[in-house]
């Protein structure tokens, strides 16, 4: 199923069933699994761990050395999950000795021209829309959508189950299942919406508006907010995610509503 104009090396691990399209290039040490679609004009470099049925399109350049003066050409990988798809021009870097690897998980999709620096760990199932640049060390948590255009800092956390709106600057860890938008990025709701599409029962998602109530609209400190939360909400899954995330944020988490 490869092109006789493709070239790939031969120590490359290639599956049964994958397609290598005209005029990719495919370096050693790289992996390959079943079923995966590569189009024309892609660059795979050394250390990309490619899954299972993943559809990667023209202009992309998956684990390419990082984009970080301390990078020492040590051995690094760039995980791609089964099932993801990669846009034009999309761009992975592969890790530094920080974590060793950038990791992608299943069932994403990256639109075109999305940026993944070195060392990120975007959890399963999230959609990284067109042109967002996310900086090193950056983890996105399972199905966060992020609208077009965002930058994101290096450092940040983002939360499972997020709406983050379209050409936003994203500087402070934002809390799960939460929505958020304007300059300075500020919390905006519960996505509700998004989690009852993933499941979550309306008792679940009221219970995580009753949370950040706590958080955003009573006027409380972040110390007293997850101190009342504790003792006036029930223990939950949800509960005990938000608190730990907001507790465990390093860089502070996003603005309250303006």
């Amino acid at each position: 199923m490869t092109q006789p104009l493709a070239y790939i090396h031969p120590n490359a691990k290639i599956a049964e069933n994958v397609v290598v399209e005209p005029f990719s290039t495919i370096y050693q040490d790289v992996e390959i699994g079943e079923g995966t679609w590569i189009g024309p004009n892609v660059t795979i470099f050394p250390g990309a761990r490619i899954g299972k049925n993943c559809r990667i399109f023209p202009g992309a350049v998956i684990s390419a050395i990082p984009q970080d003066l301390k990078f020492d050409g040590e051995e690094t990988l760039t995980i791609i999950g089964d099932n993801t798809t990669i846009r034009e021009c999309v761009t992975i870097n592969r890790g530094t000795k920080d974590k060793f690897k950038t990791e992608v998980g299943k069932n994403c999709l990256l639109m075109a021209y999305v940026h993944i620096a070195h060392d990120c760990l975007v959890e399963d199932n999230c959609v990284i829309a067109n042109s967002v640049q996310v900086a090193g060390h950056v983890h996105i948590g399972e199905s966060a959508r992020i609208g077009g255009a965002c930058a994101i800092h290096q450092f940040v956390k983002i939360g499972k189950h997020v709406m983050i709106s379209g050409g936003s600057l994203i500087r402070k860890d934002v809390p799960p299942f939460t929505k958020s938008a304007r300059e300075p990025l500020s919390y905006v709701g519960v996505n509700s919406i998004g989690l009852r599409r993933n499941g979550f029962s309306d008792e679940q998602v009221n219970l995580i508006q009753d949370v950040y109530r706590y958080v955003f609209l009573k006027g409380f400190n972040t110390t007293d907010a997850l101190s009342n939360i504790e003792q006036d909400i029930a223990a939950t899954p949800e509960r005990d995610e938000i608190v730990e995330f907001i507790r465990n944020a390093e860089r502070g988490i996003i603005k309250g509503p303006l």
